[in-house]
């Protein structure tokens, strides 16, 4: 069976009320397999076919992009050993998509990815390359991501344009820090999914989410399901968004 097999499925809300952009802090591996008894990087390892199900998900029921935090700036604190499985996974993750490009899904790799190794790297420029033609729908990979570093970074552009006198101070709006971030023209966030039971955004998309709704839930992500995913939506349609207007 391909990975993202087309397949009807009938979304949880009406086509209008879908949020076009959802991210996902996948947090709880570890803590899962904890419970379990085994490593961290099995919880990882579990994380990663949710985050699989939970992209096809998204895509059949016609969100158009889904980010996903895979590994943030302050991941590098953690254990060598962990990290080291964490490049493992990412490293079969990367080649198991790639046969499945052809069916739809466009890949984007968000954050500074010059710190990991660089057949990591190889991989995903190519994985990128090989689906910029897609449209049903862009996952974002959300891997050695900071938003305060991200914003720094798009900063850090600016300034050089205008010390190299091709931007005005007083010409800088929001969308040229729009322009400059690793999100670059990717619509703002709609929905925050965050499970685990934690209540924060954890530097996830801080720019992007000024004005999405935030949903958290206790599960552990390697327990988060489409039924989940739906639970969230409904949350998501019943709220009014008002972008700061009056009632």
């Amino acid at each position: 069976m391909a990975l993202f097999e087309k397949k009807e499925i009938k979304p949880p809300i009406p086509p209008e009320q879908m949020p076009k952009h959802v991210g996902f802090i996948m947090d709880g591996n570890g803590r899962w397999a904890k419970k379990r008894g085994m490593p961290r990087t099995f919880g990882h390892k579990a994380g990663g076919e949710v985050y699989k199900k939970i992209m096809q998900y998204c895509r059949d029921i016609g969100i158009q992009y889904a980010s996903f935090y895979v590994f943030s700036t302050e991941n590098w604190a953690r254990s060598q050993a962990e990290i080291e499985g964490i490049f493992r996974l990412m490293r079969e993750g990367l080649i198991d998509v790639q046969p499945h490009v052809k069916e739809g899904v466009r890949w984007i790799l968000v954050g500074d990815r010059t710190k990991f190794p660089q057949d990591i790297q190889d991989s995903m420029t190519k994985l990128e390359e090989d689906s910029k033609d897609n449209t049903r729908l862009t996952s974002l990979m959300c891997c050695n991501y900071g938003g305060r570093a991200e914003i720094t970074h798009s900063v850090r552009e600016i300034a050089e344009l205008v010390k190299q006198g091709k931007l005005d101070p007083a010409d800088i709006t929001e969308d040229t820090v729009n322009e400059h971030l690793y999100t670059a023209g990717v619509p703002d966030v709609d929905l925050i999914i965050r499970p685990s039971g934690e209540l924060r955004l954890s530097n996830f998309l801080i720019w992007q989410s000024a004005y999405a709704e935030y949903y958290f839930t206790d599960i552990l992500w390697p327990d988060f399901t489409s039924n989940d995913l739906d639970d969230a939506l409904r949350a998501y349609a019943k709220r009014g968004r008002r972008f700061g207007g009056a009632e």
